[in-house]
């Protein structure tokens, strides 16, 4: 549901956002969300066949839940990762939208963006605040108001146990890029 929560996706791209699933129990999973009303199946007559999924409006009143199940993991299930395991940071990017209230008043938008040691972009996403609702979709802003970038690592003691910003570079609006960011703070 986090992933349908920006739109309608591919069952390829779904099937990327969860590495360790097979396309078989996805399809599983997805079809069982068609029967409960959460999900609707697109199905279009191209070669190769394409289908596309996307959240009704039951299934995205039900991302509303998601806030308190993911302030939750943020306080007791993230753990110090281990050296060899793997973050998806973009993961907590799309979970924004759930965590984050903006005020009515703000319009705004943020990227967010994960480098390489190098500096160079490797994944980025752009925060949309308007009317106090938040979208985050997978794309560039046409103008965004402030910037946030880091590497995965920054990304990840930024919003994980050690809950430190010194490796995230903010360029733009700071007040912006700090509404973002204490969305995500873990009060013990």
């Amino acid at each position: 549901m986090r992933e349908l929560a920006f739109g309608s996706m591919r069952l390829s791209q779904l099937q990327r956002a969860f590495p360790g699933l097979s396309t078989g129990a996805l399809e599983q999973r997805l079809g069982r969300m068609a029967a409960d009303g959460l999900v609707l199946r697109h199905r279009y007559a191209e070669v190769p066949p394409r289908v596309e999924f996307e959240l009704t409006d039951a299934g995205h009143e039900l991302l509303g839940l998601l806030e308190p199940l993911a302030r939750w993991a943020l306080r007791w299930a993230w753990s110090e990762p281990q050296p060899d395991e793997w973050v998806d940071v973009t993961a907590i990017f799309r979970l924004a939208g759930c965590v984050l209230h903006a005020p009515a008043h703000v319009e705004a938008e943020l990227e967010l963006i994960v480098e390489d040691d190098g500096g160079l972009a490797l994944d980025l996403y752009t925060l949309t605040m308007r009317g106090g609702e938040v979208r985050v979709t997978h794309a560039p802003g046409a103008d965004a108001d402030v910037a946030i970038k880091a590497t995965a690592a920054g990304w990840v003691d930024a919003f994980g146990p050690r809950q430190r910003g010194d490796g995230l570079t903010v360029s733009g609006d700071a007040e912006l890029a700090e509404l973002f960011l204490s969305s995500f703070t873990v009060v013990n």
